[in-house]
């Protein structure tokens, strides 16, 4: 029997899905993980709508609706992805197409703009009228809360302060995007790992450059482990980042003079390793006015914001 009172939530990220059935009070009745690194279009989408699928039918609960963020430029006007840099989907009618396949209502919106409604909604932006939402894993997304309203621009592709230019010179970003110097550039969970390579060549004696010595694949959960466990190359590569992180925020605070800067993401796990030389950036490099207003706080749902996010969206539009 079809619930009203549950949904499906879906957060696509650069390389990994979750799905799961929320009802109104966020409780997820059933949650799927995959990976969908490396997909073409057709394997993702398979992916995607066989997770909907798998979650309804686990969970004994028929959904009223399904709720997708995906790491895309939305135009709203046409229900397309606009623009994507981690995954196959420009150019498709996301939602559409998901809702004639899985025979539900369907609405899609951007990631990040889906982990900001949550955090808004529930988590650590309620009752915030003014705040900024970033989501920092493969890349940077970003979702705004301006005036009490997720801000999505003219027509839905605004906000994506992650691929904002902070060094003209940088490296060049990730995927589709054509820059350098993006924010996603330099302090992203991709970063991290760029940054730990580099630590970890200069203290080769380190527990990371052990790890490097060995042949080993350095990831970011890795790098985070190592620091907490007191690692100092770990811990170096990650106050870079935290550091290169809070020159953006600088500019952020800045341009819209935001109450808080709610951050979450993978990357979020490094605590205040990462957060404290963000914020002391931010306060070198803000106006007075704003780097004594704004808060830089981690996320309240962690890696699940964005999927309830997605059936938050779902139950307010087509609930």
């Amino acid at each position: 029997m079809t619930s009203p009172a549950c949904v499906v939530g879906v957060d696509l990220g650069g390389t990994k899905l979750l799905a799961g059935v929320v009802d109104a009070r966020l409780n997820v009745h059933h949650r799927t993980q995959r990976t969908i690194a490396g997909l073409g279009q057709a394997a993702l989408l398979d992916a995607v709508a066989d997770a909907v699928t798998e979650v309804g039918d686990l969970s004994g609960i028929e959904p009223s609706a399904a709720g997708f963020g995906i790491p895309a430029l939305i135009d709203r006007r046409t229900g397309t992805a606009a623009a994507c840099v981690h995954l196959p989907l420009e150019g498709v009618a996301f939602g559409d197409l998901m809702a004639e396949r899985l025979d539900l209502p369907c609405v899609v919106d951007n990631d990040a703009n889906m982990a900001a409604l949550a955090e808004h909604r529930f988590g650590a932006a309620r009752g915030v009228a003014h705040a900024i939402v970033l989501t920092i894993g493969t890349g940077i997304g970003s979702g705004l809360i301006l005036n009490g309203a997720l801000y999505r621009g003219a027509i839905g592709a605004g906000g994506e302060l992650g691929h904002m230019v902070v060094d003209a010179d940088g490296p060049l970003c990730q995927g589709a995007c054509p820059n350098r110097g993006c924010l996603e550039a330099v302090a992203s969970g991709s970063a991290l790992v760029r940054e730990a390579r580099r630590e970890a060549s200069s203290l080769p004696a380190s527990a990371l450059g052990q790890v490097l010595s060995a042949g080993r694949e350095v990831s970011g959960p890795m790098v985070t482990e190592l620091a907490h466990d007191g690692d100092v190359a770990a811990q170096r590569a990650i106050a870079r980042i935290g550091s290169q992180l809070g020159a953006g925020l600088s500019s952020i605070a800045n341009i819209f003079n935001p109450e808080l800067i709610v951050i979450g993401g993978g990357v979020i796990a490094a605590g205040e390793l990462l957060l404290t030389p963000a914020r002391e950036e931010l306060e070198r490099r803000a106006l007075a006015p704003n780097a004594e207003l704004v808060r830089v706080v981690p996320a309240q749902f962690g890696a699940e914001a964005g999927m309830l996010g997605a059936a938050t969206l779902a139950r307010e539009e087509l609930g």
